[in-house]
């Protein structure tokens, strides 16, 4: 298969046609990144070169015109005419579609392509990272089908996926996460990602359901994200700013290094924000440090280090009144107290590779984290310190199992958290116009939790069309309570074990034709309950309570159509919930965890991806990503009212991305995408709904090549360019305590503007 395309015509013409010289660099089409190792042939002679890790190349050649061909793997072929001597040449190859089926994911135990993965994952990169402002990396995770971002601050958010976790309160639970192979949830399965930020991220990839035995079965999926390394050889210097709306600032500083045994990369990340909303300010500093060292071929070591500074003001949720009318306030008692979240937040990790032999090999982890925060709210203060630590480690065989080729693989994963928490009084009342005051001691806690994960998967392929994967997940969950707190009648301490929960799956890829697969799965998950949902009214734990349990069936295409230039996805399915954990308010902004009823989750998701020339000058790609969703109860009876077939709140019925993303052969790219966000219920009674809403978000960057060894990128953009008034998030069953109406919503940010500018050098 040949495309055709022309060239960027003379920049800098060089006089000298004695020397018949050409050079020039070769650059990705989509993203405007070198090229590195492409291969450059000249028809009818032996003369051929290849591009450096920068994608420069030169090329000496006897007579013109002649007819090149620029080809390099993932990308499509491109031939072109050269009439005379030339410099500074841009070739532009575009990426197969195809490219995008044969990412290895490096979420499962043993490397697979995607396209022979009977599970659906969504890889979000680089592409989908610069779509975005790049000040929060659930803007880029909320672009993947299937997942759902409620987003109501920088630092108030939660994550859905399929619907679960949706009835969370003010953060993700139900979904794991992991930075590198190292846990970023805590051990209950509360789940913080916006403090990661996007300038460190290479790709994030999404197992949706609880089709991922290695990383615990958990009912939501599994997020997993990996650091940037510069792939270039050499060290690589870099600072860029982004100024915008409502007083946002953040600026990024980057050192990197890579080498054929070394990778290095440190990055500094400062962001603050005035907010939209009354007591709304935003202020963070992290660094982030990534190495990896190869002894030999046969093993290396990585290092991760994660250090994050935060300090938050929190406006909280407003009522219908105050959402169409002055949505940029802040809750009355929040803004009265001032309240906010502060913390420091670390996250170390050692991982060492090794292959015993071309068939058997082991990565094992060690890591800690810690977590010491301060939370001043209007009905208390809260104070928390957090240390974790654990290890995992997984070993991977190929060898035949019953005459069939295999990948076999198992391992384990021990976690241990120690979780200090303390409340006290709030005097903000006593005190008008001082913000937060602490007061007398209401309570003093100490937990120790704890699990173990044992996993084992098989591959088999049984044909050359058809593969088999099956896998059990072995899990063990434990907490210990104890109270500190002698000033009451109440003691909560006690200790409490889950019951053994195993979790199996089994799944099938089916090549219909070449590029045309299809797949089915089916899997069991479990979320087991939060500390905070265990406890009961009274403060004693409630041994009674059990993990949510559920049931995942999926099947699904993945495909390659018009010559590669389109890339589909769709999938349906369909899971069952058992054992229901809903969070029950007692008391404002207080909840107990209750196990009620059944919940069934049925949807369809789709994405489609379609590159193709517009010009010899102008390339182009589209994206579509949709879900359709029915969630709904399926039994359950709530303080005697049946709610059997009402719909699921605070998760959309339906959603999609679209979006055309433009690139010239002179730097200049135009990125634009609309979202559409349909109604969602506001409670389990479904007595209201949000409005459905659509966004529409514009970038356009420049990137000229000026000098040698510096590359530099300009960009503006535009939010929400239509100025929409929208819930961006909820808090699902709020309840109005003192005859106030209740709190459900956080508006959205209305129009708003940023730019910036990124300068790289390379030693």
């Amino acid at each position: 298969m040949k495309h055709f395309a022309l060239y960027l015509s003379l920049l800098l013409f060089c006089g000298n046609l004695a020397a018949q010289n050409i050079s020039g660099n070769v650059i990705n089409a989509s993203t405007g990144e070198a090229v590195d190792g492409a291969l450059i042939n000249v028809a009818g002679s032996s003369e051929k070169t290849t591009t450096d890790d920068r994608g420069k190349f030169e090329l000496e050649l006897k007579e013109f015109p002649v007819v090149m061909t620029i080809s390099a793997s993932g990308f499509e072929t491109l031939l072109v005419t050269i009439s005379n001597s030339e410099e500074d040449l841009i070739f532009q190859l575009f990426p197969l579609a195809e490219s995008l089926s044969e990412v290895v994911l490096r979420s499962t135990l043993i490397p697979r392509e995607l396209m022979r993965t009977p599970a659906s994952v969504s890889i979000l990169g680089q592409e989908e990272i610069q779509r975005t402002d790049k000040t929060n990396i659930l803007s880029v995770v909320d672009q993947a089908p299937g997942v759902n971002v409620l987003q109501g601050a920088l630092n108030t958010n939660k994550i859905s996926i399929r619907g679960v976790g949706a009835r969370a309160q003010y953060s993700s639970n139900r979904i794991k996460a992991y930075f590198m192979g190292i846990p970023l949830s805590t051990a209950e399965g509360e789940t913080t990602l916006d403090d990661i930020d996007p300038a460190v991220i290479e790709r994030v990839e999404i197992i949706k359901g609880p089709v991922s035995s290695i990383y615990g079965a958990g009912l939501g999926g599994v997020i997993t994200m990996y650091p940037d390394l510069s792939a270039k050889e050499g060290s690589t210097a870099a600072v860029s700013s982004t100024f915008g709306s409502f007083g946002l600032m953040k600026h990024t500083v980057n050192a990197s290094h890579s080498s054929e045994s070394t990778k290095f990369s440190a990055t500094y990340n400062h962001l603050s924000a005035d907010g939209y909303r009354e007591n709304g300010e935003y202020d963070r500093d992290s660094f982030t440090l990534f190495g990896q060292v190869a002894g030999n071929k046969e093993n290396s070591l990585s290092l991760l280090g994660h250090l994050v500074r935060l300090k938050a003001y929190i406006p909280s949720s407003l009522n219908r009144e105050d959402f169409e009318n002055d949505p940029s306030s802040a809750a009355y008692t929040w803004a009265a107290s001032k309240g906010y979240e502060s913390y420091d937040k670390g996250l170390l990790g050692l991982s060492y590779e090794q292959e015993f032999s071309e068939k058997f090999f082991n990565t094992s982890s060690i890591f800690m984290n810690f977590r010491n925060g301060y939370e001043p709210r209007p009905f208390d203060i809260l104070k928390e310190e957090q240390v974790a630590t654990g290890f995992r480690t997984k070993f991977g065989i190929e060898n035949e199992v019953f005459s069939l080729p295999s990948e076999m693989s198992f391992g384990g994963e021990i976690y241990r958290e120690w979780y200090d928490t303390a409340t006290f009084e709030n005097l903000y009342e006593e005190n008008p116009g001082e913000g937060s005051v602490a007061g007398s001691s209401l309570s003093n806690n100490q937990q120790d939790r704890s699990y173990y994960n044992l996993f084992a998967q098989w591959n088999a392929s049984v044909s050359e069309k058809l593969e088999l994967e099956t896998g059990l997940n072995l899990n063990s969950t434990k907490y210990e309570l104890t109270d500190l707190y002698n000033q009451d009648e109440v003691d909560q301490s006690g200790r409490y074990r889950f019951e053994t929960v195993l979790s199996p799956r089994l799944g099938a890829v089916y090549s219909v034709w070449p590029g045309k697969n299809f797949y089915a799965s089916v899997s069991h998950g479990f979320s087991t309950p939060t500390v905070a949902e265990t406890l009961t009214p009274e403060g004693l734990i409630n041994t009674d309570l059990k993990p949510e349990t559920g049931v995942n069936y999926d099947i699904g295409f993945k495909g390659n159509f018009l010559d590669n230039r389109l890339y589909a996805e769709v999938s349906a399915f369909s899971i069952q919930v058992d054992n229901l954990l809903v969070a029950e308010r007692v008391a404002e902004d207080r909840y107990i965890g209750r196990n009620l009823g059944k919940t069934d989750h049925n949807g369809l998701e789709f994405l489609a991806k379609y590159n193709f020339n517009i010009s010899s000058w102008l390339s182009a790609k589209t994206f579509l990503n949709a879900s359709f969703n029915d969630f709904y109860f399926d039994d359950f009876v709530d303080a005697g009212t049946d709610l059997s077939g009402n719909d699921l709140p605070a998760v959309p019925d339906k959603s999609l991305h679209a979006g055309l993303d433009l690139h010239t052969v002179n730097g200049f790219s135009l990125f634009s995408s609309l979202q559409h966000e349909g109604k969602m219920p506001l409670n389990d009674e479904n007595s209201g709904y949000t409005e459905a809403y659509e966004l529409l978000n514009l970038k356009l960057s420049y990137a000229p090549d000026i000098f040698k060894n510096w590359e530099t990128t300009v960009f503006f953009g535009i939010n929400n360019v239509f100025d929409e008034h929208y819930a961006a998030s909820i808090v699902s069953n709020a309840v109005g305590f003192g005859g106030a109406a209740p709190r459900y919503f956080y508006p959205g940010d209305p129009r708003n503007y940023f730019g910036g500018i990124s300068v790289s050098y390379f030693f």
